[in-house]
């Protein structure tokens, strides 16, 4: 999976936000922190879940069990907006 190309991401210092350009089918700005962003980043590439878990718990120190459930609400929510390719 890969975040869609009519989605674009902006960091700033303290948050994440995912627009929608072009065709994308949500309008409407979704606000995230620096863990949302890390996982959009991996996004840019094709990226199975378990590897955006693996590298999320290779930068993060926090229980796996945690890391997973972080990374599949993120993903379902990117999800639920279409802003994912699978």
């Amino acid at each position: 999976m890969k975040l869609r190309g009519d989605f674009l991401t902006h960091q700033t210092d303290s948050e994440t936000l995912l627009v929608p350009a072009g065709n994308a089918d949500f309008s409407g700005i979704i606000k995230g922190n620096a863990t949302f962003g890390e996982i959009l980043s991996l996004l840019k590439d094709d990226i199975t879940e378990s590897q955006i878990i693996t590298e999320m718990c290779a930068k993060y120190d926090a229980p796996e069990d945690v890391i997973s459930q972080d990374v599949r609400r993120i993903l379902d929510s990117l999800r639920q907006v279409r802003a994912l390719e699978e």
